[in-house]
Formats: C-alpha cells, structure tokens, sequence
C-alpha cells in the first residue's frame, strides 16, 4: 500500500561495464488512502450524530434549569407523549409491562439514571403517577427532561 520499489543507478557507461541493478524499497509513506478514508468516516459520523437522539416527538415544557452531567452510557429515557403513551427509549410499552421492562433493562445497565421525557400537554397527575411507580419499584435516579429557554423565578425569559 505505501511503499515501493526505486530502481537504483547501477553505475558505469557502457554495456559491458553496466552492473546489474537491484531492487531497493522505497523509504516513503502514502498517506493518501489513509486520508481518504478517514474524510469519509467524519462524514459518516456528522451525519449520523443527529440521528442517534431519541426520536419519539414530544412538546417538552421549557424552563430555567441546567442541564444534567451525562454520562458516558445512552441515557435511558421513559416518554410519556401526548396521549398518554409510555415508551422505552423509541419502543412503546404498556403501563403494565413498563415497570419489567426496565427491571431487565437496569440489570444490564451500569447507570442507575432514567430520564423521564412528558409531552406538556400531560396532566401533571400522570407524569407524577408515572414517577411514582419507578421510585416504587426502585429507580430513584429519576431526571426531568425539559427544554431549556424557559421562564426563571423572576419572570424574564432565559
């Protein structure tokens, strides 16, 4: 790939006086393909990197909090839409089966941390029903997940 050979100058004029010439390896490095490919691989990764958010669309409410420290695990996030629907991560589930279904996704996981996503058009009674039954069952690393830009205390826009 990066290296070849250079013929060497055998020296001397004439026919009888031409030694033979021997086959040296070239002493230079192409970096070429290796630039090549890895322009295509930044490329593929800045496209991709937009699409590895959770993509269940929900109307999150906005307040003045900061954002929590992440770690460095795919959070795992509960979205309540604005049905009232449960997923995990992208896959809907049933309140009967949310509570399993995390169990067996916890005991996987090194993080304890659950974000929990709800549409603002939810009743705060079911997001709260919702936490309620996590903390129950043993998820006490709860994360509200809002959007940022909200209103703070003093009433002015953030």
């Amino acid at each position: 790939m990066g290296a070849g050979v250079q013929k060497s100058d055998g020296g001397g004029g004439g026919r009888r006086g031409r030694r033979r010439s021997r086959a040296q390896p070239m002493a230079e490095i192409n970096i070429t393909p290796f630039v090549d490919v890895m322009l295509v691989l930044l490329i593929i990764f800045m496209v991709a990197a937009p699409l590895m958010t959770v993509g269940v669309p929900v109307d999150l409410p906005e307040t003045a909090a900061n954002a929590l420290p992440s770690d460095d695990e795919e959070p795992l996030t509960v979205t309540i839409d604005a049905s009232g629907a449960l997923s995990i991560q992208n896959t809907p589930v049933d309140q009967a089966d949310l509570i399993a279904r995390l169990q067996g996704i916890a005991s996987e996981r090194a993080s304890d941390r659950i974000f929990l996503r709800a549409d603002g058009a939810n009743d705060w009674n079911r997001v709260a029903q919702i936490m309620g039954a996590l903390n129950a069952a043993g998820f006490n690393n709860i994360g509200l997940v809002t959007d940022i830009g909200g209103p703070d205390l003093m009433g002015t826009d953030g």
